[in-house]
């Protein structure tokens, strides 16, 4: 897989300077850490869509980081165009800063979500440790590695994973739902800021014994060439979270710059069958009917629970844990 991302990072840098001469302003889409190999893909296609359509030259750049840094780089002035996050409370902090529509949720279909996913955890040959549940996680002969919930939304869906998973467990008892997240987050080795750094901690440099990451990403490197003799495996847990991937057009930039069109074009491109067939192959669930049919095979069956069905809305989710001094600094700080 890091093979593969420098792989992308170059071609990405090769058809960007391929197609200089674009016929209008660039686009910059800023997308979370682990999405290199997949925007790679998109962004060829939909620059041939929209040559196809229009008969203009368009040339994409591409931003990858957590999605938290991402939101405050472009608060900071970042001229981003589009948006393709894996948080939502990301996003609403765009909208609370006027930088995106505050409806921005009703833009696109499935709360303006292409994709989702869940986390899964990817352990080493053999499952040395037995890992087939949360409850594993907090054992103390367990070291995980996930990146930090401050920095990565990524690392809050796992985050919000324990929790919701706790909570059912334990019939809505916070007292022991903290307790078993405290636990949990006690028994991580290493927090890099990003998913990818997540990645290379545990399958490169050998860090912990379960990689708590997208399940996309660890059917990527379980299946992928680049650590094949490594042996490592996936679970995925019976019960996890809804992970959505939300997507927004950033008004303020894209009318400054008249790129709102395209833009607009960018992200509705997200749902045609061939972008969510190529999105389907990086193991990530789909909407649209024919190719969920299609791909059902390679998805574990598992419940999904979605945050704010349990914790409130996003702005609630936001303030009650990951703002500074909610749960999660208590947590850590235990």
């Amino acid at each position: 897989m890091l093979k593969k991302l420098l792989l992308a990072t170059a071609l990405t840098t090769t058809f960007g300077s391929a197609v200089a001469l674009a016929d209008s302003p660039p686009l910059l889409n800023a997308s979370y850490d682990v999405a290199r190999e997949l925007f790679t893909e998109i962004n060829p296609l939909f620059i041939k869509h929209w040559k196809e359509q229009t008969g203009e030259d368009l040339k994409i750049d591409q931003s990858f980081a957590g999605t938290s840094r991402q939101a405050q780089d472009i608060i900071q002035g970042k001229k981003v165009d589009t948006v393709t996050f894996n948080q939502v409370s990301d996003v609403n902090v765009l909208a609370e800063r006027g930088l995106v529509s505050k409806d921005w949720a009703s833009k696109f279909p499935n709360n303006s979500s292409p994709y989702y996913s869940t986390i899964g955890f990817l352990v080493r040959k053999g499952n040395p440790k037995n890992i087939k549940t949360w409850d594993d996680l907090v054992r103390d002969d367990v070291k995980l590695v996930f990146p930090n919930p401050k920095t990565s939304g990524n690392a809050r869906y796992t985050y919000l994973g324990a929790w919701l998973y706790a909570n059912e467990k334990f019939k809505g008892d916070d007292a022991k739902t903290r307790q078993f997240v405290g636990k949990l987050l006690h028994n991580v080795e290493s927090f890099p800021t990003g998913g990818r750094g997540a990645t290379v901690a545990f399958a490169q440099n050998g860090q912990g014994d379960v990689l708590l990451t997208f399940e996309s990403e660890v059917v990527n490197i379980a299946k992928g060439d680049e650590f094949k003799a490594e042996g490592f495996e996936v679970v995925i847990p019976p019960v996890s979270v809804l992970a959505e991937f939300p997507v927004a057009v950033v008004d303020k930039v894209v009318d400054q710059k008249g790129t709102r069109k395209q833009a607009t074009e960018y992200l509705n491109f997200e749902y045609s069958k061939e972008v969510q067939t190529l999105i389907a192959s990086y193991h990530l669930r789909v909407h649209e009917p024919s190719v969920v049919k299609a791909t059902e095979g390679q998805f574990a069956k598992v419940e999904l629970i979605d945050p704010t069905k349990v914790l409130g809305s996003w702005t609630d989710i936001q303030n009650n844990h990951f703002a500074g001094n909610a749960i999660l600094d208590q947590l850590l700080a235990e």
